[in-house]
Order: C-alpha cells, then sequence, then structure tokens
C-alpha cells in the first residue's frame, strides 16, 4: 500500500483529521512520535501505521501505509520532520469506576484538558468525565500533552445533573471546587471513593453543579485569588493520593 501524491483521496482524508467533524466522522484520530505510538498500541487503539518510504515497519501485526517525506510533511503537525504516523480508533465511551473519577465542567484549553489527564492517571484516577462543551480529547493538543496517558483512562462525555447524582448514589463523595463558600483543601476529611469536579478556565464550575456537590473545596494561597485549572487539579489531586 504506497502512495506518492500528495492529492491522493487517502492524503485529503488524514489531513482532513485535524478537524473534530472529519474525525468523528471516521471515528479516527492521529498521533505522532515514538513514545505516543507506543503507549497506543499498549491499549490497543491502533487502526494502521502511515510510514515513510523504505522504512521497515515496528508493528508489523498492523497494517501500514508507505507514503513520500511531502505526505508525511503535509499531514503532520509537527514542525520537525516525522517518519511515522499512527491512525488510532476513538476509545468507547466508558466509566470505570474505580476509587477516584475526574470530572471537567466545560474546559477548553487543550493544554489544560492535556496536562489533567496526565495527572489523572499518575495519581491512580480511573475515569475523566467530560461535560458537553470541553474541549474534544483528540485535538492534537491535547493528546501531545497526555503524553499517552489518554490510551490509560476510561472516559465519557455526558450530562452532569444527571451523572453526579448517580454517582452519589453509588457511594461517591463529590468534591467540587470553588472559590466562594468553600473549605480549604488542609480541611477537609478525604474520602477515597470520590470525584473531584474542576471547572472552566474563566468561570469555574457552574453553580448548578456545585449546588449537587456533597462539599466546596478551595486552595489556599498567600497572594493571588486563583490558580490555572490544570495546576490546581494536580494539587487536588496529590491531596488526595492518600484517603481514608
Amino acid at each position: 500500500m504506497e502512495i506518492t501524491s500528495l492529492t491522493n483521496a487517502k492524503v485529503k482524508q488524514w489531513v482532513r483529521y485535524r478537524e473534530k467533524k472529519y474525525r468523528d466522522m471516521d471515528q479516527s484520530f492521529l498521533i505522532e512520535g515514538e513514545h505516543l505510538i507506543e503507549e497506543a498500541h499498549r491499549a490497543g487503539c491502533i487502526r494502521y501505521l502511515i510510514l515513510e518510504q523504505h522504512l521497515p515497519n515496528p508493528y508489523p501485526q498492523y497494517d501500514a501505509y508507505t507514503v513520500t517525506s511531502q505526505i508525511l510533511h503535509k499531514i503532520s503537525s509537527h514542525v520537525s520532520a516525522v517518519k511515522m504516523i499512527a491512525v488510532c480508533r476513538y476509545k468507547e465511551p466508558s466509566v470505570e469506576k474505580g476509587l477516584r473519577i475526574l470530572a471537567l465542567d466545560d474546559v477548553q484549553d487543550p493544554g489544560n484538558m492535556g496536562t489533567m489527564i496526565r495527572t489523572a492517571v499518575s495519581f491512580g484516577y480511573s475515569a475523566l468525565l467530560l461535560s458537553q462543551r470541553c474541549v474534544d480529547i483528540y485535538n492534537e493538543k491535547v493528546i501531545r500533552s497526555t503524553q499517552g496517558a489518554l490510551f490509560h483512562l476510561s472516559c465519557c462525555r455526558c450530562c452532569f445533573e444527571d451523572m453526579l447524582p448517580q454517582l452519589q448514589q453509588e457511594g461517591y463523595h463529590i468534591y467540587g471546587t470553588s472559590l466562594h463558600d468553600a473549605v480549604p483543601l488542609q480541611q477537609i476529611q478525604r474520602k477515597e471513593k470520590h470525584v473531584l469536579l474542576m471547572g472552566n478556565e474563566g468561570s469555574g464550575v457552574r453553580r448548578q453543579l456545585l449546588d449537587l456537590c456533597d462539599e466546596r473545596i478551595f486552595i489556599e494561597m498567600d497572594f493571588f485569588e486563583s490558580l490555572n485549572v490544570g495546576v490546581a487539579a494536580g494539587i487536588c489531586m496529590y491531596h488526595f493520593r492518600h484517603c481514608e
């Protein structure tokens, strides 16, 4: 399966994966870099590979298209040259109901999203819940920021007004981050089985969701009123690493 023309239909399809609507249409997305491809392989998410001509296939269990360096450059989002790209399948939406779940309410910045996913995996969170207006998890900047952690976390985009009460009935304690009417992080009683709810970069967690939480929490600071949401989530997740 060799392609040498920049105007080949398959090349046009791969270029279109930069846009969410085309990713959604095919339930597919692109990843670049040896580390990300290895993590996708470990998770069983790879459909097939796109390799530079004459490069041996490092994963012979997958089909591969061989293409010119010009084609790789056209479909790549990296500044530096790449020699291999993987086309991956979307993960099945699911919620692995372990002890810790991270919920993100309307988070818009891809870098913040990726950082929180990577941190969640590092600190033992089993699932990621996304509100309907969160940034797409298959955005290339999100994927790059996760450093492959995306492939090791169950994920579901859902209605929080329905999901949070359901999780409470299953014994989860819902912590919502807020700057108002909240308890300092150091003073809360840490529950092992919990949902940590983080909010939008500008407006935080929506009021109607805070009203559903068991407890509102905030991070004590000396000067500034608030932190970047990715940093704040990291502090909170680290705080919950040892719970009762």
